[in-house]
């Protein structure tokens, strides 16, 4: 059994347990109950399952391949990636915010690397951190106003007399009017959104860096109505000259509320989940790792085409220049010295004939140097079918760039 602690750091497929009645594996198995239909930016709604984050043990969970942050009251469990047979927790933590800011799931500078390595939740931290920054800098501008109708009294006569209301309610109050008419306020939706997020952070947050940002804004922000938000509103939200400088601060209120799962029986173990697919995001790094160098050739993610009925063909990435067509297949995996499993492979070759007799690649990471293997399908003219395993680099950039300078060496010869 783990001993009790504020905060967990595990990595993707490991199991947390925890001792028998603690109030935390408690508030994991009710959250497991939730329906999770509100998910992070790098996922894909229409292909999760009804519960994707992890599954229950004896006394636990064992995590699946989502990683992110679990904050359940007070306590934080963070889930990292892992490539390797190590357990850098500080070299993984970091290589996911570096993974998901060059996805452009966030944009924000970390306060430093040394700060990172010692915080279990930097993930949280860095969207708290730019909420807050993005919010402190529209209340420094001016919040937007809006006209809304209202009714009710007032000492002043002006809009339209609601005559019948104003008898039943003023008979003896001659100073008072009960009028409709129009407020020009601050009461707008977006700046509640903003209002009810505040207030959120205000009872989650457990940096001490963060309170008294959080306490001033409080303070300063005009009191606002509480909204009930779902994934309807903000769909519905439409950006104008006026309030696209909100864009970026309300899509992380979004985030947050979304993913704010109350604690309704004891109100001390609510569950804030801020978790991100890996196979996914690690498609989204190699295709933006792509796009960001491989300035003349087209390269497409999830190009989706008919294949039989109403099913379609949508391999990962394609690369196309002339009349050279390369279809890339990523998996979040470390095979080793593993050769891919007999359904990938078939998934391929499918892959290939639909795009004309294309070439094709499995793309995984590797714990070592990058390694390129090949292999032609046996048939007659077959294509060839590579295994590319990408070697992890510390430094981001750098590997971004590595990926396609071995990309372009190993599939993009004539």
């Amino acid at each position: 059994m783990v001993k009790k602690k504020a905060n967990f750091t595990i990595f993707e497929y490991e199991t947390l347990r925890f001792d028998k009645n603690d109030p935390i594996i408690e508030a994991l198995q009710r959250f497991h109950s939730t329906p999770i239909t509100n998910i992070g930016s790098v996922q894909n709604a229409a292909n999760v399952k009804s519960f994707p984050y992890y599954t229950l043990v004896h006394n636990g969970v064992r995590f699946c391949e989502y990683v992110g942050v679990l904050q359940v009251g007070k306590t934080a469990i963070e889930i990292l990636p892992k490539a390797d047979k190590g357990n850098d927790e500080n070299k993984w933590r970091k290589m996911l915010i570096e993974m998901l800011r060059a996805v452009g799931i966030f944009n924000i500078h970390a306060p430093s690397s040394a700060d990172l390595t010692l915080k279990p939740n930097a993930i949280l931290d860095l969207y708290f951190e730019l909420f807050l920054k993005e919010t402190e800098s529209l209340l420094h501008k001016g919040l937007i106003k809006r006209y809304r109708r209202t009714e009710g009294n007032c000492t002043a006569l002006k809009g339209s007399l609601q005559f019948s209301k104003h008898i039943q309610q003023n008979l003896v109050r001659q100073e008072r009017f009960y009028t409709k008419h129009s407020i020009y306020d601050r009461e707008h939706p977006l700046n509640c959104v903003l209002y009810k997020t505040i207030h959120l952070l205000h009872r989650i947050n457990t940096n001490a860096a963060l309170s008294s940002r959080i306490g001033a804004l409080l303070l300063n922000f005009p009191e606002l109505p509480d909204i009930n938000v779902n994934a309807a509103f903000f769909e519905k939200i439409e950006y104008s000259r006026k309030t696209e400088p909100y864009k970026k601060a309300i899509e992380i209120a979004k985030l947050l509320l979304l993913n704010y799962h109350p604690d309704l029986s004891t109100g001390r173990n609510d569950v804030l989940a801020l978790m991100f697919d890996m196979n996914l995001l690690w498609e989204q790094f190699v295709y933006k790792s792509l796009r960001l160098y491989l300035k003349d050739y087209n390269v497409r993610a999830q190009t989706s085409k008919p294949f039989w009925g109403t099913v379609k063909m949508k391999p990962d990435i394609l690369i196309e220049k002339d009349n050279e067509t390369i279809v890339l297949d990523t998996k979040w995996k470390n095979i080793g010295d593993n050769n891919p499993s007999p359904e990938d492979l078939r998934q391929m070759y499918a892959y290939s004939k639909f795009h004309n007799n294309a070439v094709t690649a499995l793309v995984y990471p590797s714990e070592n140097e990058s390694v390129y293997k090949s292999n032609n399908f046996k048939e007659d003219n077959g294509k060839e079918c590579g295994v590319l395993k990408l070697g992890v680099l510390q430094d981001v950039k750098k590997w971004q760039k590595k990926i396609s300078d071995d990309l372009c060496r190993e599939n993009l010869r004539k």
